[in-house]
């Protein structure tokens, strides 16, 4: 269940509350009973672990069918990034 972030403008009062997506959004404040309690926008908080996913994740031993048709080359195309820190290499 994701948390959501409310502030009153009348008071101030602040707090993050836990609530299912399907549930409709809070409207007054808790602590002085305005009735413009408000979700504020907020990063997401998540973390990624773990080794990740790559290129030669799930692939198979054989070549691609998809290689380069006649030029020859058998260099592989450059990618968006130019071998940046993106972390697909």
């Amino acid at each position: 269940m994701p948390i959501y972030e409310y502030r009153c403008p009348d008071c101030g009062f602040q707090k993050e509350h836990l609530q299912k997506m399907s549930d409709d959004p809070l409207s007054t404040c808790p602590s002085c009973g305005a009735a413009n309690y408000a979700k504020l926008l907020s990063a997401a908080g998540f973390q990624l672990k773990g080794s990740g996913w790559y290129a030669t994740d799930f692939k198979s031993g054989s070549t691609s069918s998809s290689t380069s048709s006649g030029t020859g080359s058998s260099a592989p195309a450059a990618h968006s990034c130019s071998g940046g820190g993106c972390g697909c290499h």
